[in-house]
């Protein structure tokens, strides 16, 4: 199978992934992280690697915010881009760099500490988002822990989400690489 396949297929995988986040789900268990470690892994060059989840990722925020979440939207008419969304974007970016390290190599274990590590960078830098941009929890480092503290329940769902799609994509990937060996062997 040669690269290009690879890239397409990886990119059809993304925006499945992307898709699913319009199904109903608890809160944080989305397949965000998953989408960005599975394109470190897969999509090869660093532009690839970032752009084609992020693009994946912002054109889901775009239909959720003008959909489901219309309600909180600040202001009328579309919705393009939230107050605290570029901390998510910023998150988004340090998980795919995270994965471009660890998953060099593809194993179960490099699977399960990207999963987690990615899981803590988001918890840091979107619960900083929160603080920044809303002002839920009060200024000053006060502020700032009460606001960790507050986002420590929602962590579990985003690591449970980040392993799960991190290992649904990588797996169904893997498998798909198997079977197209495989096949490829028969017609020999």
């Amino acid at each position: 199978m040669n690269k290009k396949n690879n890239i397409i297929i990886a990119t059809i995988f993304i925006l499945i992934a992307a898709a699913s986040r319009l199904l109903p789900h608890p809160p944080n268990f989305t397949p965000l992280g998953g989408m960005a470690l599975f394109g470190a892994a897969y999509l090869g060059r660093k532009y690839w690697t970032l752009l084609i989840p992020l693009i994946a990722f912002l054109v889901s925020d775009f239909i959720l915010n003008n959909t489901l979440y219309s309600s909180y939207a600040e202001g009328s008419g579309l919705v393009f881009f939230t107050k605290n969304q570029i901390f998510t974007a910023i998150a988004f970016i340090a998980i795919a760099l995270i994965g471009s390290r660890i998953l060099r190599k593809i194993k179960p274990v490099n699977v399960l500490a990207a999963s987690f590590i990615a899981s803590v960078a988001f918890f840091l830098i979107s619960n900083f988002g929160v603080w920044m941009t809303w002002s839920l929890f009060g200024d000053g480092v006060g502020g700032l822990l009460a606001t960790y503290l507050a986002g420590i329940p929602f962590f579990w769902n985003t690591f449970a989400g980040d392993l799960f799609y991190s290992v649904a994509l990588i797996g169904g990937f893997e498998l798909y690489r198997y079977m197209q060996m495989k096949r490829s062997e028969v017609r020999v």
